[in-house]
């Protein structure tokens, strides 16, 4: 038997201490964060069994170009899953409905918005107002949300302790994580907007190109992924040899646009296969993947 595997580490213990005196959070509310003098803003949806006294996952959920914080919850479907599995999910808004990702999207990266900081603010604020699991804070995203979420991973590390891209690639040019991110990126092979084998026009790079690109900065080992799941046009392949435990996910759509596996369809952006569920892929990865 592993010593010590039913007494909790001196970090949960810790953890735990600080939560004393925390207060119980209405299940949906909108946040405003002061970040580098601007109100920001993300819609937070705490679960009904919540406990002020138990350090609680997180995911940060970021929408799209364009799109909003409610429409991703509704695209996401993702405050059920927090419901029935006991985190808290957060909705930021991007500033004129855009993330600063590098390559993608909008005002906020021919501004230069600092978004990083942003992110780095708003988890200040939730680890103050909730009772967080510090070493169990994710983010995924969709489109230039999930552009983003390849951003926090270079540049956040230290404080996301995994990823979930769905519908988006690299987009900066110097990736340099301090430690070996787990990742589960989701792609259609027929998206419109984030071409699968990249596009020279936007500056996006290929699906593969930044899977591979995951899969050499954590080291991975396995030569080639091997297929973890299939379903109908559904599948996916994974580097499961990586440094400090990281796996390196691809689910591909076979035929999929520009939309989430199993949330809502958004026909106009292209065929929402309903044989896999992103979401609850994604929780299940991120279940296995807390900071080391």
């Amino acid at each position: 038997d592993a010593p010590g595997l039913d007494a909790p580490s001196i970090d949960a213990a810790q953890v735990q201490s600080s939560c004393t005196g925390k207060l119980a959070q209405p299940l949906d509310s909108t946040w405003t964060v002061v970040s580098k003098g601007t109100n920001r803003t993300a819609n937070v949806h705490v679960p009904a069994n919540y406990d002020p006294t138990k350090p609680t996952p997180v995911v940060l959920n970021f929408h799209g170009f364009t799109s909003d914080a409610t429409q991703e919850a509704l695209l996401s479907g993702m405050s059920a899953k927090a419901d029935q599995e006991g985190f808290v999910v957060v909705y930021p808004e991007g500033l004129n409905s855009s993330w600063n990702a590098g390559a993608c999207c909008g005002t906020s990266a021919s501004d230069g918005t600092d978004d990083v900081q942003f992110v780095s603010d708003l988890i200040d604020s939730l680890e103050v107002q909730l009772c967080v699991d510090t070493k169990r804070v994710f983010a995924t995203g969709m489109s230039n949300g999930a552009f983003l979420s390849h951003r926090l991973g270079c540049e956040m590390s230290d404080r996301i302790a995994a990823i979930a891209p769905v519908a988006g690639v690299m987009g900066i040019p110097d990736c340099k994580p301090s430690r070996a991110v787990p990742v589960m990126e989701f792609h259609g092979t027929l998206d419109p907007l984030v071409p699968y084998d990249g596009s020279a026009t936007l500056g996006f790079p290929s699906v593969a190109d930044t899977f591979a690109g995951w899969a050499a900065r954590d080291a991975c080992t396995d030569g080639t992924p091997a297929e973890t799941y299939r379903n109908a046009d559904a599948h996916c392949a994974t580097y499961s040899k990586c440094a400090s435990g990281a796996t390196v996910t691809l689910c591909t759509i076979d035929g999929g646009g520009h939309t989430w596996p199993g949330g809502l369809p958004v026909p106009a952006l292209g065929y929402t296969s309903p044989n896999i569920s992103a979401t609850s892929e994604m929780w299940t990865f991120f279940t296995e993947h807390p900071m080391p």
